[in-house]
């Protein structure tokens, strides 16, 4: 007979990869799953046990008992343990680190002598109170247009494998994939009263009009919702409702890919090609990878979908490993957009746009449509300069300038001249942080003809009334999304006719589907062509690709200008084209003559330090480490000769903070090799004291 269990294996929120040893109390015994408190030092916090154990290498005098159960949270099943144990290993971090993070903090919290019992009660009676149909509300399901010959053939595609598989839904801008998805999710949910769906995408400005569009769809059906911008008591009571199988859609950001959903049948990633699905602190995750991993350890089907597939996406497909369903055509019945390229070099330009965009812009708010105007630049300027002695708005924190915002609205031109820099400008780093106000004079010269060079979308927004000062201007970026609710009053006023020009950054890109907008402006299209990143032009092809396709979705013709310096680039010639799989084709084709994702697996080793000597040389000590293989237990050859580890070198954004940022590469072509390696070698890194902070991430997406 087996001894009986003394211990409790206990994950907490802290960046460590084991979890911590309790002794059991006596008369207590949690079970694995259960929500407990534990003495943490002087404090206490809330834990998951997610094993029990009949000994400890722990020495018994220095073991500390487990406190008390936290009272009204459900236990966590197995098949979402072993899918966080699963996400742990392969990012090497702990399973607290992962995971509790994704649970609301109001559930998770230590109660006190001033807690009003336990938040779980109240949070169900919110969710059902937030669940029940308003007064009103259609009680049947609003229909979804008729599908097309495409759709009908995509659906027939995804249902015809049971168990798990991976597709995905490639199809251009406007084809009505979303179409596909909700029939789908209307075949899966109807398996089982108890069945849920997972719904990603992946900015927190897509949730509230998907999630309008799903209880049309489906009003019978509760929705919980999760990104991090939620109240903590409303983030409380959706986490709640899908963890207990009340809420059977979950619609969320990355960040929803960790809630335990116990009756899941059904998961959709939605734009799976976005950056944003990797997580850039802590855990260093990718919800679309872990929502792969999710169905397969799940035995169910996923649905990737986008009009521009990651390359690693892709691949897959070409390679037989997921696959694909098509959508060539907009469901609509509209043409694809017209794409034409406006050359910069020796244009005149007022307020950063060429007279013939100026005039096209004229033209379509005279017809009554809407235009969009695309610039992925937030601020007023991006840098503050002195023309006498050549003095720029440096961050003293980081290598980057300090970046030119307006404060309140814009001036009207009808009003009188707006006053200077000092009172309505600030300079902030986008980096760090940092804000100042605008210096009165050059600190290096004392001039005071101080000027913002370039542009933001602050400076067009106003150029654009300057231009058009009769026209309804809207902006929206990440300035406007930080006040709760801004973003859902623009897109809705663009929905609701009352905005004629739209201004804004990425945000504008994806998801949204403006009636009556027929004409797309890239300001200044050039700022991705050239940068350091491999994925550089992968990532400014999808996003001009995206927000090409926000243009005539329900009219007959519409245009897209992408002013640009090097209209020849073989990226805008495939816009132009409309030509995803051309493009698709020549990346991956330079990707694999230079070895580089997806044909090699990499890992990133980063370090901050005081100084720059001191983040090189931490990573020199683990480059020589690694290469010598000197572990416990020790890395074979055959591991080491299939490894490339890479010297270490500043990273492009040398200094944040104010301290200094150095990075390291190690590649394989395996993945097995990879992860083999980079065990042992992060047990002897954690092992090392070091003042230097340092962190390895799976897979980066920015090198």
């Amino acid at each position: 007979m087996a001894d009986e269990p003394t211990i409790a294996r206990v994950a907490l929120d802290v960046p460590l990869p084991e979890p911590f040893d309790y002794r059991l109390p006596e008369g207590w015994r949690p079970a694995v799953g259960d929500w407990v408190i534990v003495p943490w030092g002087s404090s206490r916090r809330v834990g998951l046990v997610v094993a029990l154990a009949a000994g400890s290498d722990v020495p018994p005098e220095r073991l500390r008992p487990l406190e008390a159960p936290l009272a009204g949270m459900p236990r966590m099943p197995a098949h979402w343990l072993d899918f966080v144990e699963f996400g742990a290993r392969y990012y090497h971090a702990g399973i607290g680190e992962l995971a509790l993070p994704s649970v609301p903090k109001l559930l998770r919290a230590v109660p006190t002598a001033r807690s009003r019992g336990a938040p779980t009660g109240r949070a169900r009676s919110r969710f059902d109170a937030i669940a029940a149909p308003n007064e009103g509300a259609a009680a049947e399901p609003v229909p979804g247009h008729p599908p097309n010959d495409e759709q009908i053939a995509a659906l027939a595609a995804i249902e015809s494998v049971a168990g798990h598989a991976v597709h995905l839904l490639y199809g251009i801008t406007g084809s009505g994939k979303t179409e596909v998805y909700f029939r789908w999710l209307e075949h899966r949910l109807a398996t089982d009263p108890a069945a849920q769906a997972l719904v990603l995408v992946p900015e927190i400005a897509l949730t509230p009009r998907l999630a309008d569009r799903i209880r049309e769809r489906f009003p019978a059906h509760p929705l919980a919702i999760l990104h991090s911008d939620m109240p903590d008591a409303e983030r409380a009571a959706h986490w709640l409702a899908a963890a207990e199988g009340r809420a059977r859609i979950v619609l969320g950001t990355r960040l929803a890919v960790l809630a335990p959903l116990p009756g899941l049948v059904a998961i959709v990633v939605d734009e799976e090609h976005d950056a944003s699905f990797k997580q850039q602190e802590g855990a260093r995750y990718s919800a679309r990878d872990l929502a792969i991993a999710l169905a397969a350890r799940r035995g169910l089907p996923i649905v990737l979908g986008s009009a521009t597939p990651s390359l690693e996406t892709w691949h897959a497909v070409r390679r037989g490993r997921y696959r694909l369903a098509t959508l060539k055509l907009r469901a609509g019945g509209a043409a694809l957009p017209t794409v034409l390229r406006v050359p910069l070099r020796g244009a005149t330009l007022r307020q950063g746009l060429t007279e013939g965009t100026i005039a096209e812009v004229e033209a379509t708010i005279a017809r009554g449509e809407q235009a969009l105007l695309f610039l992925n630049r937030r601020g007023y300027a991006p840098v503050l300069t002195c023309g006498a002695c050549g003095w720029l708005s440096k961050c003293d924190q980081c290598d980057a300038y300090r970046v030119m915002h307006r404060v309140g609205a814009p001036p009207r031109t009808d009003e009188a001249a707006p006053a200077g820099p000092r009172s309505r400008y600030r300079l902030v780093c986008h980096h760090c942080g940092a804000d100042q106000r605008v210096p009165r004079a050059c600190p290096d010269c004392g001039n005071v003809d101080l000027a913002g060079l370039g542009r933001g979308t602050q400076r067009l927004e106003e150029g654009l009334q300057e231009l058009f000062p009769t026209a309804r201007i809207g902006r929206l970026d990440r300035d406007v999304a930080r006040h709760r609710g801004a973003a859902e009053r623009v897109i809705d006023a663009a929905h609701a006719g009352e905005v004629d020009l739209l201004v804004g950054t990425q945000m504008l890109a994806k998801g949204h589907d403006f009636r009556r907008l027929t004409l797309v402006v890239v300001v200044d299209a050039d700022g991705g062509l050239f940068a350091a990143d491999f994925r550089a032009p992968e990532r400014l092809f999808a996003t001009l690709m995206q927000v090409a396709g926000r243009a005539g979705r329900h009219h007959a013709t519409s245009r897209v200008l992408i002013q640009s310096r090097h209209p020849d680039h073989p990226v805008y010639a495939a816009l132009a084209a409309h030509d995803f799989e051309r493009f698709a084709a020549d990346q991956l084709a330079e990707r694999e003559g230079a070895r580089l994702p997806p044909f090699v697996h990499q890992a990133l080793l980063t370090a901050q330090a005081k100084t720059a000597e001191a983040a090189e040389g931490f990573l020199a000590q683990a480059r020589d480490l690694l290469v010598a293989g000197d572990t416990l237990p020790p890395i074979g050859p055959e591991v080491l000769d299939a490894l490339t580890v890479c010297d270490p070198v500043p990273m492009p954004l040398a200094q944040m903070r104010g301290e200094a940022r150095a990075q390291m590469l190690v590649e394989s072509a395996s993945r097995n090799v990879l992860h083999a390696a980079i065990g042992p070698w992060l047990a002897a890194l954690r092992g090392a004291r070091t003042p230097v902070r340092w962190q390895l991430i799976i897979d980066p997406h920015e090198i």
